[in-house]
């Protein structure tokens, strides 16, 4: 079992940077692979980045590529997630999720076996 926690979200203006963070309790972190998903009001949920156990491969969306990068922590259970030039259309809730099927982290929702509640960031334009 395993709980997430997010924070780190807020309010930012176009062009800023957010970094946030997604602390895990409960055993056998190192055994997850890592993803964030956002939603934005309306759209579905969508995959944004994924690191792997032990955080050698990372992935991301082709929106986000260049600008954000996803990062862990295995000791202190923690996977970040640093978002530079942000866009108005980044605004969404961002949830962490943990998977712990075998493989690369998976850019679908399905296979994650855990989920954080999640943090708003709004980007203003």
């Amino acid at each position: 079992q395993v709980q997430l926690v997010e924070s780190g979200g807020g309010l930012v203006q176009a062009g800023g940077s957010l970094r946030l963070s997604c602390a895990a309790s409960g055993d056998s972190f190192s055994n997850y692979a890592m993803g964030w998903f956002r939603r934005a009001p309306g759209k579905e949920r969508e995959f944004v980045a994924g690191i792997s156990r032990a955080g050698g491969y990372t992935s991301y969306a082709d929106s986000v590529r260049g600008r954000f990068t996803i990062s862990r922590d295995n000791a202190k259970k923690t996977v970040n997630l640093q978002m530079n030039s942000l866009k108005p259309e980044d605004t969404a809730v961002y949830t962490c999720a943990a998977d712990l099927s075998p493989g690369l982290p998976h850019k679908v929702v399905n296979p994650y076996d855990y989920w954080g509640q999640g943090t708003q960031v709004t980007v203003s334009s």
